[in-house]
């Protein structure tokens, strides 16, 4: 298998961990922004990673991925057999992929604003050191105003929303060891791509491991909720 990502996508790092779940392996295929997004859609009908590449078929999306494994892979299974279960992680891993992602991602975007070593390590492999080297002088303050462009700026009321969010799931998490049931799930692996944006597990390596976003990633009320995402990485052999 072909998995065509970005290294620091929660969406990649969520089929990444799928993948470890069930002990599978595929080739990892970094694309290129710009140039490698057009050659993805010659490949797949779309610009947006992640896409695996099956034998003969073709995957877009982080969740049809998973299901595609799912049902192609069986075991050990990531969705429960109970239905009723089944609807709950569902349900968690695409409250993980809408409302957390975009929380998530936003805040992330505002810390790099604000920090040149996070930002520069979060550039495409692929980018020239001279051009890191001027993306890292940047001052904070020229940073801001493009995040604003973008519409990537998490206004105080949605910063609150996200915090009040992770303090809950670590109230979750701090009496059991998976979000839905006594064994992973694909709900877990959704929510822990996500937690990997607000402070960078030791697997995203030096300079990332450790950093994330102020605020969260050394939030007192969060150490639970960060503990439980790194017990679940050693759990797939991705500490």
């Amino acid at each position: 298998m072909d998995l065509h990502q970005f290294r620091h996508s929660a969406f990649c790092e969520k089929v990444r961990l799928v993948l470890a779940a069930k002990g599978l392996e595929a080739n990892l295929l970094e694309v290129t922004p710009g140039l490698g997004q057009i050659e993805l859609f010659r490949l797949s009908g779309q610009r947006q990673v992640p896409v695996l590449v099956d034998g003969g078929e073709v995957i877009a999306d982080s969740t049809a991925i998973a299901l595609h494994l799912e049902k192609r892979h069986p075991l050990p299974a990531l969705l429960p057999a109970d239905a009723r279960s089944r609807a709950r992680v569902l349900l968690l891993e695409d409250w993980a992929d809408t409302a957390l992602a975009s929380g998530a991602r936003q805040a992330l975007l505002q810390a790099a604003a604000a920090d040149p070593v996070l930002r520069t390590a979060l550039l495409p492999e692929a980018t020239p050191d001279p051009l890191r080297r001027v993306v890292a002088a940047l001052p904070a303050g020229l940073m801001a105003p493009v995040s604003e462009a973008v519409g990537e700026v998490l206004a105080p009321c949605e910063a609150r929303q996200l915090r009040r969010n992770l303090e809950q799931l670590a109230v979750l998490v701090a009496d059991q060891p998976y979000l839905e049931g006594d064994r992973l799930s694909l709900a877990d692996l959704a929510v822990v791509a996500q937690l990997s944006l607000l402070q960078f597990p030791g697997s995203a390596g030096a300079p990332l491991a450790g950093r994330g976003v102020e605020g969260l990633a050394d939030h007192p009320l969060l150490a639970t909720l960060f503990s439980w995402r790194d017990r679940i990485l050693a759990e797939v052999g991705r500490a």
